[in-house]
């Protein structure tokens, strides 16, 4: 932890008000989080963010360096070069904390649980510099979802990736797992997506954005078939929606209603797309993880007793 020490002079000031102008380029979202773990103190005590710090009061803070407890970056890299880096997201890993202040101050992305975003951050913290934003990222996966994630590592790769992916020019692949088995060897699920009025989860809804999903059968077991899904837009939630809404939720979806399994199995494959610098197209792919194959072999296994 990195430790600081201020003795105020001037007015009185709210806590987090304070921290935020100490130059240490917090939001007074961040600078509030810190009052309320604990990691910021008035005259040696624990006090809320609207606490009133008076003339000759004692301020302690404490931020979390880069190297705590955010080690494995390294290990998810599958691909470099100079203008981006494709990682394989393990499930169960956020890609970045539900709180914006990371994307202001990046070391906030270290409070908290280990995230995808601190995991950069504490192994690239170039990679918050040099006009890159949100630590390079240009898309994102869901907690639970594995897989293929593509990471710029200079602006101008930044926005041409981050166009690929709105414009719908990158061809992404994923494989699922999903409850029983469709009736078409292949098909395209064309509904749109939004969260109504009165809803907390998205879902499919007649008012809601454009959304197109194709998919393949690709192998069948019992009472469960595994699929090679194509998603044509990038709306949020959008495979796991489609395929609940056709009868065929990813097995371990708890939130769409697929039944139990280990993990969501649900994984992102591959990418095919024109390299912003070289403009050659380029394909990356992420080989199913054990945890995958493990959970899959054993639905089928199931399937045959």
């Amino acid at each position: 932890m990195k430790k600081t020490k201020i003795v105020y002079s001037g007015e009185p000031i709210r806590l987090d008000v304070l921290l935020s102008q100490t130059g240490e380029n917090f939001s007074r979202s961040f600078a509030r989080r810190l009052a309320e773990e604990g990691l910021a103190t008035l005259d040696g005590k624990k006090t809320k963010p609207a606490h009133l710090v008076h003339e000759g009061g004692v301020v302690e803070f404490s931020t979390p360096g880069s190297d705590e407890g955010q080690e494995g970056f390294e290990d998810l890299v599958l691909f470099e070069d100079k203008a981006l880096v494709a990682i394989s997201k393990p499930a169960g890993l956020a890609v970045h904390p539900n709180a914006a202040n990371w994307e202001i101050n990046p070391a906030a992305s270290l409070l908290g649980e280990p995230t995808l975003v601190s995991m950069i951050f504490a192994a690239r913290p170039e990679m918050a510099k040099g006009g890159i934003e949100r630590l390079g990222l240009v898309h994102r996966l869901d907690r639970d979802t594995s897989g293929l994630m593509l990471l710029a590592k200079n602006a101008e790769a930044q926005r041409t990736l981050t166009d690929g992916f709105r414009e719908r020019l990158m061809a992404k692949t994923y494989i699922g797992v999903v409850s029983g088995i469709p009736a078409e060897r292949k098909g395209s699920i064309d509904a749109p997506i939004g969260r109504a009025s009165g809803f907390k989860k998205i879902k499919v809804w007649e008012y809601g954005r454009e959304a197109l999903t194709d998919y393949v059968v690709k192998e069948r077991a019992k009472t469960c078939s595994l699929l090679e899904i194509h998603p044509q837009t990038g709306r949020t939630n959008q495979i796991r929606i489609h395929l609940a809404h056709i009868g065929h939720p990813i097995m371990g979806d708890k939130l769409y209603g697929g039944p139990t399994a280990p993990r969501m199995l649900l994984h992102s494959l591959s990418i095919g797309f024109k390299h912003p610098s070289t403009g050659k197209q380029t394909l990356l792919e992420a080989p199913l993880p054990e945890d995958f194959t493990k959970a899959w072999k054993a639905l089928k296994a199931k399937a045959r007793k």
